[in-house]
């Protein structure tokens, strides 16, 4: 019966966004979104390629450190390559009234889009807490943060997105519930790690000082203090293009300019995607020479 009374909701969810009802008075509005997320689509097909190769050419990073920042790259890719072509087909499907395709489109958009989320926001969180490892296990974290626990990691990550985000298909309650548990566990998790990271960081910068010289340096500050500026900065950035979406959500449910306005918060939720490689390049020295040299080999390649 719970299941059979979920089903009836998400098909009432379905055949709600994809209806006269929820584009009344504002079909022209629905042109807007498409056309930007065209642009934001290209542009985060072709940051996060060159983010992918150049992570290849970067050393500095540790293995499991670098797993984390392909799949965030990675997520950030296939919202240009799946998650915006859906959204446009969703939005333009609404504007010319097709609402076969609409239910088709805003079915895949959900599950694709709630997967990516889900996935950016975990692997967020594992990165902070990873930066934070490496500040308090140093000489150890390298036995401690292998490879191939990443890997595992990373992949429960996906297939826990990817199983919430088709139980939509069962009930749409089963994703909300899911959303408010891991939204405030991730940010709490990130924010904790950061506050121990810069509370520490100035009594390991003394630590390693004060050290003799003949010992191994176990922390590379500098380059450490790099990393943990980086990663904050696209946690930052993340939380700024998310929290429009969800004030919309919270706050203008009832609003008559409600669907064109969620659509202008998912908009600005996709700009992350193409915002990141930008981030990648400004505060990881490392990312932006190894994109350069991508560049003019490609360049190169495209002229001979």
């Amino acid at each position: 019966m719970n299941s059979t009374s979920g089903i009836k909701d998400t098909q009432a969810v379905i055949h709600l966004r994809c209806s006269a009802a929820w584009t009344s008075g504002i079909h022209g509005e629905h042109i807007y979104p498409s056309a930007l997320n065209i642009f934001l689509s290209i542009t985060a097909v072709l940051g996060n390629i060159l983010i992918l190769v150049a992570l290849r050419k970067v050393s500095s990073l540790h293995p499991p450190s670098k797993l984390l920042f392909r799949c965030l790259t990675t997520t950030d890719l296939c919202v240009g390559v799946i998650t915006e072509p859906l959204s446009i087909v969703y939005w333009m499907s609404l504007a010319h009234e097709k609402w076969k395709l609409c239910r088709y489109a805003y079915v895949s958009y959900f599950i694709v889009s709630y997967t990516l989320s889900s996935v950016s926001l975990l692997t967020m969180s594992a990165i902070s807490v990873d930066r934070l490892l490496a500040l308090l296990l140093r000489l150890r974290y390298r036995q401690v943060v292998t490879l191939w626990r990443t890997y595992v990691m990373v992949v429960t990550f996906w297939v826990i997105s990817a199983i919430v985000s088709l139980l939509f298909l069962l009930n749409p309650l089963i994703p909300t519930w899911y959303g408010y548990i891991i939204i405030p566990l991730c940010l709490i998790a990130s924010i904790t790690s950061y506050t121990k990271i810069f509370s520490k960081l100035r009594q390991v910068q003394r630590h390693v000082q004060q050290e003799q010289p003949s010992q191994p340096a176990p922390l590379n500050i500098e380059r450490y203090r790099k990393v943990v500026s980086s990663a904050l900065w696209v946690q930052c950035a993340l939380v700024v293009c998310y929290l429009p979406f969800s004030i919309v959500r919270a706050f203008l449910r009832n609003s008559k300019t409600y669907p064109f306005m969620i659509g202008v918060a998912a908009t600005l939720i996709f700009f992350n995607s193409t915002l990141n490689p930008f981030l990648y390049c400004w505060k990881i020295s490392e990312v932006k020479q190894a994109v350069k040299e991508t560049i003019r080999e490609a360049l190169c390649c495209l002229s001979s």
